[in-house]
């Protein structure tokens, strides 16, 4: 070899290897990079900051497109600076090979090696005095030399990395150790890092960007749309070989966008990649641990044990993110593994051990349920086809609520949908009649409702399976509901009141946990003494929701109880205060940002409203049609009724008594008579028939409208005053005495009509 010292002697250079086979040319050669090779700028150029410290570490898992670009990196450097490569192919090389295979790369650039160094013999042991003399001669190098190791995570010997640390260390600016790696090398990283002489790229900025993506499928010949390319970049996580497969792939195919939207990626050339590079690496045990967790989205050791039946899970999974065996680790305790990787489990499960995909999903949801991880144990169970168990499991946990409070319903309602006729018992049909309830399917939800009645009723003195108090409140809460929704107001007051003996009998821990149930309760009772006219009783369980603690889980009957507090105002006169209260209403949902139809749209409602009394009937006509866009659940006879009544107040502030009459003619289904509902609709209609001369048909109207309800009262007294004369408005005046009892815009037309 060529020594460094000043006479420039020289030794032997060595022909063969310690086991005396010819040395591998192609671990010393800097891979070659495809045609289609993508580079970025942002990469090499920190890489190139990685010159200022000792230790570079490139670590990403297998295909994450490590080697190329450190191979691309090292040919692009300055002539000056040699750069040695080799390739550490060969796990389980001893200390012997390893030094021999990096001599020869550093000779093979031309860096000269010191005199005396020796070379090994055997390739189980080296010596240490090679180390300090290999240290010390590219410690007195003017410009250093970059020695790049791929594929570092082959080196399982810890003494390889102990002598590769001690040279690294004492060879100082003399040397440049640039290591490729699948896995966390053993060299002490915490003390580089410590000092800043250390400088990592990793997985998560190894990952191709959208617009990176962009530029490799076009370098393949594909011209995708940004959404195309960022749903590809999401489906592969960024994945650099993922993404090459799949252009390749594509380039085949005659719809190449179609290809790369629909690809399956368990019959592709990823699969290939993935089993061969990753899955078949691990041992048997590990295999059968990655196969059973393919089912999962998230999973932790404890989840993982039960599925596995093992006890080791956290350290198995803590290797496997370490080893970029693409287990990612969220943080927590929680890992998730690479969306193509599990794709191609799942599909090597179902082949490898087929009929347990069901059983697995059964075990999570198991172990969720009792870790209190309800929406997650719920998703397994409807993989597992156990209908029974997921039903129960909602009920059970006063959840059937979520059904009708925005944030989980949609989720919910397509859970369900797959549940078809399979689940039988109490549970399966109160969640039937939330389903139907929850789409104003009434009469179908009154059905499922009873049937889950009978259920519990045949296992009452003993123990079935749901808890039968949980099971009673769900099933008192979807009363209460049915009732709002049939005008039922009496109805509505029982499901209250049994409401109230059966919170009594359920952990109190669980209503704390859904406050949506009480909240659903009362702003149904609430609705439905507004329908009957007792306002003040409404007010009260109406305020109760209306002044509770804000959160997405009670958005909605909160939104939806501000509505109906601004629609009492309305009524009673209070128009500023009504129109504080109805933005109040629409700021709930929006503050969640709960997607339409949410919202009751009583709150639109009630603006609408208080833009024809103030003239401003181009805003009532947009607020009107906004407030169509109401949560079905919400749609009872208070919003039939108050949206015909405005719609008609509009069509006679424009002129039109015809369609005013049109609008309040079908009268709004109810089991019950709401007072200021019928008082109001003779109104509006006795108005319009007065407007086109018909007086006697106006009159003949009055004689319908309640005395009661101060602004019924006011109202009849202004038509009164046209059909009978002043006497009988003031007489009808006296008798109400609005004055003391409603706001300004009734006691203001009071004061007029006298």
């Amino acid at each position: 070899m060529t020594g460094l010292g000043d006479d420039g002697s020289s030794a032997a250079e060595p022909l063969a290897d310690p086991h005396g086979d010819p040395f591998l040319r192609t671990r010393f050669a800097v891979p070659a990079r495809p045609v289609t090779y993508l580079r970025r700028e942002r990469l090499t150029g920190h890489l190139d900051q990685g010159l200022r410290t000792p230790l570079t570490m490139v670590n990403g898992a297998a295909g994450a497109g490590k080697t190329l670009l450190v191979a691309d990196w090292a040919e692009r450097l300055d002539d000056g600076l040699p750069v040695a490569w080799f390739t550490t192919e060969t796990a389980g090389d001893g200390p012997g090979m390893f030094w021999a295979y990096l001599l020869r790369a550093l000779h093979a650039v031309g860096v000269p090696l010191p005199d005396g160094i020796g070379f090994p013999a055997d390739a189980n042991r080296v010596s240490p005095a090679l180390q300090a003399r290999l240290a010390a001669g590219l410690s007195g190098r003017e410009r250093p030399v970059v020695l790049v190791l791929d594929e570092f995570d082959r080196v399982t010997a810890p003494e390889i990395a102990e002598q590769l640390e001690f040279v690294l260390h004492h060879a100082g600016p003399g040397l440049r150790l640039v290591l490729v790696t699948r896995t966390e090398p053993l060299l002490p990283l915490h003390r580089y890092r410590a000092a800043g002489e250390l400088t990592e790229i990793r997985g998560a900025e190894l990952a191709f960007t959208p617009d990176e993506a962009a530029e490799l499928m076009e370098l393949h010949g594909l011209r995708l749309p940004p959404a195309a390319v960022g749903a590809l970049v999401e489906r592969t996580r960024g994945w650099a070989a993922g993404l090459r497969l799949c252009a390749l792939a594509a380039g085949e195919s005659q719809d190449p966008e179609g290809y790369l939207k629909e690809f399956e990626a368990d019959r592709s050339a990823i699969a290939d990649f993935l089993l061969a590079e990753v899955l078949k690496r691990q041992d048997a045990a590990t295999q059968d641990l990655l196969l059973r967790v393919s089912v999962l989205d998230r999973f932790c050791p404890g989840l993982t044990n039960a599925l596995t039946g093992r006890d080791d899970a956290e350290a198995v999974l803590a290797r496997l993110s370490r080893d970029d065996a693409f287990v990612e680790h969220l943080g927590h305790g929680l890992y998730r593994l690479h969306p193509l990787f599990a794709e191609i489990l799942r599909a090597h499960l179902r082949v490898r051990l087929p009929g347990l995909e069901p059983e697995l999903h059964r075990r999570a949801a198991a172990w969720l349920r009792r870790s209190g991880r309800l929406a997650e144990a719920l998703g397994h169970g409807a993989a597992a086809g156990d209908w029974e168990f997921t039903a129960g499991a909602l009920v059970d946990d006063l959840a059937i609520g979520q059904f009708f409070t925005g944030p989980h319903s949609d989720a919910l309602a397509g859970l369900f949908s797959r549940m078809g006729r399979e689940g039988t018992g109490a549970a399966p049909e109160l969640v039937r009649a939330a389903d139907r309830l929850a789409r104003r399917e009434t009469d179908a939800g009154l059905t499922h409702l009873r049937r889950a009645r009978r259920e519990l009723a045949e296992y009452a003195e003993y123990d079935g399976p749901v808890d039968a108090a949980a099971a009673r409140l769900g099933c008192v809460l979807l009363e209460a509901l049915a009732a709002r929704l049939a005008g039922a107001p009496e109805r509505a007051e029982d499901a209250a009141r049994a409401a109230g003996e059966l919170r009594e009998a359920v952990p109190g821990e669980l209503l704390e946990r859904h406050p949506e149930l009480t909240a659903l309760l009362l702003d149904h009772l609430g609705s439905a003494r507004l329908w009957a006219g007792r306002f003040e009783e409404a007010r009260a369980a109406l305020s109760t929701v209306a002044d509770s603690a804000p959160e997405a889980a009670t958005a909605l009957p909160r939104e939806d109880s501000l509505g109906r507090l601004a629609l009492i105002d309305y009524l009673d006169g209070w128009l500023d205060r009504a129109e504080r209260r109805a933005r109040e209403a629409l700021a709930e949902t929006e503050r969640f940002g709960l997607p339409r139809p949410s919202g009751s749209g009583v709150g639109r409602l009630v603006l609408a409203a208080v833009a024809v009394d103030r003239d401003e009937l181009g805003q009532a006509q947009a607020l009107l049609g906004t407030s169509a866009e109401a949560h079905p659940a919400l749609r009872d006879p208070v919003l039939e009724a108050g949206r015909a009544l405005t719609t008609a107040r509009l069509h006679l502030a424009r002129g039109d008594p015809g369609a005013a009459l049109e609008a309040v003619e079908p009268e709004v289904p109810a089991d019950a008579v709401s007072p200021w509902a019928r008082g109001q609709t003779a109104l509006v209609a006795a108005a319009a028939h007065l407007a086109e001369g018909r007086m006697e048909t106006a009159a003949e109207l009055l004689r319908e409208v309640p005395d009661a309800p101060p602004a019924c009262a006011v109202g009849a007294a202004r038509v009164r005053l046209v059909t009978d004369g002043a006497e009988a408005a003031v007489r009808l005046l006296d008798r109400a005495r609005p004055e003391g009892r409603a706001g300004p815009a009734v006691t203001v037309r009071a004061t007029l009509v006298r």
